[in-house]
């Protein structure tokens, strides 16, 4: 009698199961995006995962169409080239808390100064495919909505205060806020605004609250702070500034503009630097057209579009296509079909591939160089300032972009380093041991990571000295001079006025 009581008790258990089972698939059709994404979190918590939003109703007039949902991607270290893991990279998306080197250092060291160079933070594409519907992006910053942040309702409040600050050229015309409901092209959107909270809230933790670089009698003096001109630079700058110095008197901030995206400033006279920027631009070109694989992706994307292939080429599909990537969003779709995962995963493969050929081939190398001596001969000059006694520009912000970033990485010797992605951070600390006046040491961050001993100049520094810290004086030779040494020339100058002949 008994087992048969427990018998029936599990066949009852069995029936319920089985009830809920059809019932939360059925529920399933009809949740939130968002909620299914929470929900698939909970069941697969050890692994942060992405998902493309199914295609809901009608698109472009047609009907709905059965779109596949991208299984959850985890976000460890693939053993090979996985273009969905490097694409969630440089999405940036927050979420995850960061792993940060920046301010470590032996406890006898005292920071002197810092200076970080920047990429905006997540922006609404600069291309449209052609015949397309543009990504539905809001770029209203509304703290109820993901990603937010603590401090963003108090960031909004106080960049309508800003009156009494100083901006050089067309920065004080610009929005300090991205404020259209569709979002206009290369606008900041408000998870760029998030990405540079959150920058400004690490490099707070680290630099003023244990090192206290800057007191609370901070002056103008202190502070440098360039960007770009561009709405989408800006913004970052000062989302980032005001996490770091909650909200700083307006009157003591002073926005020096760059008009150049390399930084050159009174130096961008350089024609080798062209030439070299030419070439490598011919070397992409010439190794895209040998890639047959995509190649028949731009065809087969271009039918689906309905245009030449040349046209959707020139269009930069990757660039919307990635907008897509990172805001759940689904990819467009015409008449002729859906531009799908498969066309993203080749044309993000062949950026991966071309990338490792840029820096096989050297041309973008010998075009780093000379395209980031200007900038990085004003960081080194600071730090010598510095070192020397000098307490100005104690900390220095550059907002800037990815084609400021990257070619920063190459010059560096930054073998490994990624792409930049979406608010991307560059540091440099400076160090000194007040035990012994004349001895002071730089620190090279990249997004966190103490990449100092990848560069070039110091590379070698870790094996031939017993304290693993790099001379201030290794990284102002090697800007002054070495730089120079791999263009067979001996000054900025010359470099990039030398004959090709």
């Amino acid at each position: 009698m008994l087992l048969r009581n427990r018998f029936l008790l599990l066949l009852a258990l069995a029936g319920l199961l089985a009830f809920l089972s059809l019932s939360l698939q059925f529920f399933s059709r009809w949740l939130p995006v968002s909620l299914q994404l929470k929900t698939e979190m909970q069941v697969f918590p050890e692994f942060p995962v992405r998902l493309i939003q199914v295609g809901q109703g009608r698109e472009e007039g047609l009907g709905a169409k059965n779109r596949k949902r991208i299984m959850p991607e985890p976000l460890t270290e693939p053993p090979a080239l996985n273009p969905l893991y490097e694409a969630n990279l440089y999405c940036n998306t927050p979420g995850a808390k960061e792993r940060s080197m920046e301010g470590h250092a032996p406890p006898n060291l005292k920071l002197l100064s810092v200076q970080v160079i920047i990429r905006h933070g997540d922006r609404y594409p600069l291309y449209t495919i052609p015949k397309t519907k543009r990504p539905d992006i809001d770029c209203v910053l509304e703290p109820g909505r993901k990603p937010s942040h603590p401090h963003l309702t108090d960031f909004i409040s106080h960049m309508s205060k800003g009156v009494d600050t100083q901006m050089d050229g067309t920065l004080g015309s610009l929005p300090r806020l991205p404020n259209h409901i569709l979002c206009e092209m290369g606008e900041l959107t408000q998870t760029g605004v998030v990405q540079h909270l959150r920058n400004g809230q690490l490099l707070k933790e680290i630099y003023l609250k244990k090192h206290r670089l800057l007191t609370s009698a901070w002056t103008a003096k202190h502070l440098y702070f360039e960007s770009t001109g561009k709405s989408r630079t800006l913004q970052s700058g000062l989302a980032l500034l005001y996490s770091l110095l909650p909200n700083f008197d307006w009157k003591k901030i002073n926005v020096k503009h760059q008009w150049s995206t390399i930084f050159c400033s009174n130096h961008c006279d350089c024609p080798m630097r062209n030439h070299y920027l030419e070439e490598e631009q011919r070397r992409q070109y010439n190794f895209r057209v040998k890639n047959s694989l995509l190649e028949k992706t731009y065809i087969n994307m271009a039918k689906i579009v309905g245009i030449p292939t040349r046209q959707l080429r020139a269009s930069n599909p990757i660039d919307s296509l990635l907008c897509n990537f990172c805001h759940n969003a689904t990819f467009p779709c015409t008449k002729n079909g859906c531009i799908d995962l498969e066309h993203f995963k080749v044309i993000k493969t062949h950026q991966l591939e071309d990338e490792k050929e840029r820096y096989e081939k050297q041309l973008y190398f010998k075009y780093a160089l000379m395209a980031t001596h200007p900038l990085l001969n004003q960081t080194a000059n600071r730090m010598l300032r510095i070192a020397e006694g000098k307490k100005d520009e104690l900390f220095a912000l550059y907002s800037a972009h990815d084609v400021t970033l990257s070619p920063i990485l190459s010059a560096l010797g930054l073998r490994e380093a990624r792409f930049p992605r979406f608010a991307a951070r560059l540091v440099f600390e400076l160090w000194h041991d007040p035990e012994k006046a004349n001895n002071h040491y730089v620190r090279v961050l990249y997004n966190g990571e103490d990449v100092t001993f990848q560069t070039s100049f110091c590379r070698d520094q870790l094996r031939s000295s017993k304290r693993p810290l790099c001379p201030l004086k290794k990284f102002s030779t090697f800007v002054q001079k070495d730089m120079f040494s791999s263009l067979n020339s001996t000054s900025y100058y010359d470099a990039c006025h030398q004959r090709l002949f």
